[in-house]
This record gives C-alpha cells, sequence and structure tokens, in this order.
C-alpha cells in the first residue's frame, strides 16, 4: 500500500508538504533543526504541528476541487481542470491525494504511539481526531480503504482492504476514545501549546470538534438518533469552529485556493458555468424566499470578469484572499447535520427542534460579517443584503408557506431548506459531494436540483478512483471493478449505495 509513501515514518509530512505546495508557516520555531527524516525523534508537539500541516493541505487539495466541480458547486473551465468537470479522470489523478491523505494519517498514528505511553491523553486525542479528519475523507470519497493493517509495513507490507462501513465504525469508536481522551485534564503539547495552530491545546474545543465528525459519520451512515447525539456534544458556537489558519506568503502559509486561481491556474476553474451561483442568484434576486436574502454571501464567493467573462473566484475582498481561512469542521455544519437528523427521524418534537437548530445557523449569520473567520466584502454587506430571518414550521407549509420548495409536505421543504443552507456555506469543502450522493437515496428522498456537467450524462460521479501508485504497490488487494480494473467513478460506495 504505497509503501514507499505512507508506511515510511521518516514522512513527518513538514518538509515534503512544503515542498508540494503552500500552508502554516512552520518554519519559524524552535526546534527547526530536529531531523524531519526520522520522526520517531521528534517531539511530540513538533509531530503535531507538522501533522496538522498535512491534514489541512489534503482538505485542500485537488480531490476536493474535484469533488466541489461534481457537486456543481463550481466548474472546470480550461485545460485538465475542464477535463475534471467533464468527469475525465484517471488512476493516476488521484496519486497526490493518496499520498497527501496517508502521510498525515501515518503521523497521526505516531502521535498516539508516542504519546500514550507518557499518559498524555491530550495529545493522544488529538491524533486520534486528525486520523479520523484523514481516513474519513478517504473512505468516504473512494469506498473500501486499507486501514486496520494500514500502519504497520513491517507486519502487514501489503494491506488488505477493510469494508467501508467497516471503517465507520472503527472511526465513530474511536472519536468516543477521543472525546474522553482530550477532555481528560491529561498532557499538554510542549511548552506554551503554541504548536497546535487549530486549537492551542484547548481540550474542550479538540472534544467538540471529535463529536462534530463524529455527527458527520452517523449523517452518512444514516444513523439519525446517534448523529443528533453526537452533534449535540458538537461545537456549539463559532469560536470553536476549526479553521486552518494562512497568511499571504508564496510556499509559506498562503492559502492554497487562493494560489490555484490568482498563481498556478488563473482562469481553469470559476463559477461561470457552476450551478451554486445559479441557485444562490435566483434569477437575480438573490433570495429562495422572503426570509432569505445571500447576496453578500455571492458577492463573498464570486467575483465578475476578471479572468473570463463570467464569475471567477473573489481573491480581492472576498473568501478566497490569500489570507483567508479554510474551514475543517464548524458549528454550521454540526447544527445543520443535527437539523437534518432531527428532520430526517421526525418523531415527537423532532421537526421543531430541527427549525431551532437551522435557526441557530441563520440567526448567526444575520449578526455577522465573517464566514468562518474571514471578513465578507464589507461593500456587498447591508441591512438588506444579508438577511436570515428565523424561520418557523408553518414557513414549511405546501403551497401556502413561504419556504416551500415545492418537496410536497412539511418534513421534505424542512430538510430541503437545511440542504440548500448547507450547500451554500460548505464551498470548496468535499462534504458538498457527499451530501450530493447522499441524499440521493436518504429516505425521505430529498434532492437539491443540481444538474450533470455534461448534458449527455445519466448519472452523477459516484466516487473518486484508486490511485495508480496504489495499484502498482498493492494491487492484489485493491477493489476491483466489472471489468476487472479498478472501479470507475459511476460505481457507488457501499455507504451512499442504499
Amino acid at each position: 500500500m504505497m509503501k514507499k509513501i505512507i508506511y515510511s515514518k521518516a514522512a513527518i509530512a513538514l518538509v515534503v508538504v512544503m515542498a508540494l505546495t503552500s500552508c502554516k508557516d512552520l518554519l519559524n520555531q524552535p526546534d527547526i533543526n530536529v531531523n524531519p527524516n526520522a520522526p520517531n525523534d521528534a517531539p511530540i508537539d513538533v509531530l503535531i504541528s507538522g501533522t496538522e500541516v498535512g491534514v489541512a493541505v489534503a482538505h485542500e487539495d485537488t480531490d476536493t476541487r474535484i469533488a466541489s466541480y461534481w457537486s456543481g458547486q463550481m466548474a472546470g473551465q480550461s485545460r485538465q481542470q475542464q477535463g475534471y468537470q467533464d468527469y475525465i479522470v484517471s488512476s493516476t489523478t488521484f496519486d497526490n491525494s493518496f499520498f497527501l491523505i496517508y502521510m498525515p494519517a501515518a503521523n497521526a498514528r505516531l502521535i498516539q504511539q508516542k504519546a500514550a505511553p507518557l499518559n498524555n491523553k491530550l495529545s493522544v486525542g488529538i491524533g486520534q481526531v486528525l486520523e479520523a479528519l484523514q481516513m474519513l475523507k478517504l473512505t468516504s470519497l473512494y469506498g473500501d480503504i486499507a486501514y486496520s493493517q494500514a500502519f504497520d509495513k513491517d507486519k502487514f507490507p501489503k494491506p488488505v482492504y477493510d469494508k467501508q462501513l467497516d471503517v465507520y465504525a472503527a472511526l465513530i469508536k474511536m472519536m468516543d476514545a477521543a472525546y474522553l481522551n482530550v477532555n481528560s485534564g491529561l498532557g499538554k503539547i510542549g511548552v506554551d501549546n503554541t504548536r497546535d495552530f487549530l486549537y492551542n491545546a484547548n481540550g474542550a474545543k479538540w472534544g467538540r470538534a471529535a463529536k462534530t465528525l463524529q455527527a458527520r459519520m452517523y449523517l452518512h451512515t444514516k444513523d439519525y438518533t446517534n448523529a443528533i447525539a453526537a452533534a449535540g456534544a458538537g461545537i456549539n458556537s463559532t469560536a470553536g469552529d476549526m479553521l486552518v489558519p494562512h497568511g499571504g506568503s508564496q510556499q509559506v502559509d498562503l492559502n492554497m485556493n487562493f494560489d490555484m486561481f490568482e498563481n498556478s491556474r488563473p482562469g481553469d476553474c470559476g463559477f461561470d458555468a457552476a450551478y451554486l451561483p445559479k441557485f444562490m442568484a435566483k434569477g437575480g434576486t438573490y433570495s429562495r424566499n422572503a426570509k432569505t436574502y445571500d447576496s453578500a454571501l455571492y458577492f463573498h464567493y464570486f467575483q465578475e470578469g476578471v479572468y473570463t467573462s463570467g464569475l471567477d473566484p473573489n481573491t480581492v475582498d472576498g473568501a478566497f484572499q490569500g489570507n483567508s481561512n479554510h474551514a475543517l469542521l464548524s458549528f454550521y455544519e454540526n447544527q445543520l447535520i443535527l437539523a437534518e437528523a432531527l428532520a430526517r427521524r421526525a418523531t415527537g418534537t423532532d421537526l421543531a427542534d430541527a427549525v431551532t437548530a437551522l435557526n441557530s445557523v441563520r440567526t448567526d449569520l444575520a449578526s455577522t460579517a465573517t464566514l468562518y473567520g474571514n471578513a465578507i466584502a464589507k461593500d456587498y454587506v447591508t441591512p438588506t443584503s444579508l438577511v436570515y430571518d428565523p424561520y418557523v414550521i408553518t414557513d414549511f407549509t405546501p403551497a401556502v408557506g413561504i419556504a416551500d420548495a415545492g418537496q410536497g409536505t412539511v418534513q421534505k421543504n424542512l430538510i430541503f431548506e437545511v440542504l440548500a443552507t448547507k450547500y451554500t456555506l460548505n464551498l470548496l469543502q468535499y462534504e458538498a459531494f457527499n451530501d450530493l450522493r447522499r441524499t440521493q437515496v436518504a429516505l425521505p428522498i430529498v434532492k437539491l436540483p443540481i444538474p450533470f456537467n455534461k448534458p449527455t450524462a445519466t448519472q452523477y460521479p459516484a466516487r473518486l478512483i484508486y490511485s495508480q501508485n496504489e495499484i502498482n504497490t498493492n494491487g492484489a488487494n485493491v477493489p476491483k471493478g466489472a471489468g476487472g480494473g479498478v472501479p470507475d467513478i459511476f460505481v457507488k460506495v457501499p455507504v451512499f449505495a442504499n
């Protein structure tokens, strides 16, 4: 399983990742002389910092962008990106993505192995959450993966592939352990905890992040009762968002989307052919209903006619500046998971409680001029451009409610609004692609009207493709499709199959 890459504990993530792309500045720190090729000798705090870099890079990488194309959030418009837009990918497309997922995951496991004998439960729990972030991304996008044997090259040089639902079960269980570990009060990260640039070693925030991540897993597996419980213990305010901080220095701490849009591939991807801006603008009204007005967010995301004649990413004063944060987990996602799970379970007061959870997001949006810590362009924030008035349950009544989305029932109209809100808020987070596939089968069926990228298409892509490096090094264990090769992009992964 890519043993020359992921099994090498020499891959501490820092130097290799920095050579590939840009992310958090870790060079101006006192342990710069620690040998990056010997992570077993690296202090735990240095290992945590480097692993967080790797996690950040993996969540701003090419496969996340392709997931955004395939969910209609943005569009590939030229050269290679146009091919991705048209559902044209190969196993080599994802070589780098596999590398960037497994390498930090291996180091997250190493954090746990180093911290456990020291009873440093905080660091163990952080390592568990970082590992889960990586492996959930991999399994949700690709299906069955090598996991249970993946981090012991000596014992398992060619690790078996675990069934996707078994991976989910293992990660869910690990988040229970992580929650207890980070809230134990045992352990610290270095001298002043600043090595942890995500949460500064705040155990309570790490615990809530673990529960939000677990709630995401339960939503994927359609276990709505447990999703509700996990989200109830999850991120409870925007102050608890897990955000990757960025600066403006190339190859140091530059936001990777900015780097893509402005430096490496200007004009190759944008929003003119995407569904998201059409959905948000809705014929120029920027409003799904009388209580919702999205124009501030619209212009936070998009700017007109910079590299193309249409809509380009707002890299000037919007979401994709060089120093813009990137969200890994958020209060908004947590509350929208809670709202959807309640609305789908729909017993007792669930529908009313779902409206309350949805309103918690809307109230926060209406009262702030930031999204994930990024200032919404001030020119577009006026009393009438950022409107998210609270809903009441009767707003979703078919035919008469202002939030009637034509779904036929109060329950379905409410689920539609939850999905719509999530879709507009998680731009360039791969969870949009998960939601697209999940809502094709989750009952009751409620789907956003996202069109196919190609007029001749009859089905949405259902997965990403196993990497060629993976096939070369562990081909006997890589799952096979109907023709003997790897499953193509239209073969559903088990968690979203029914």
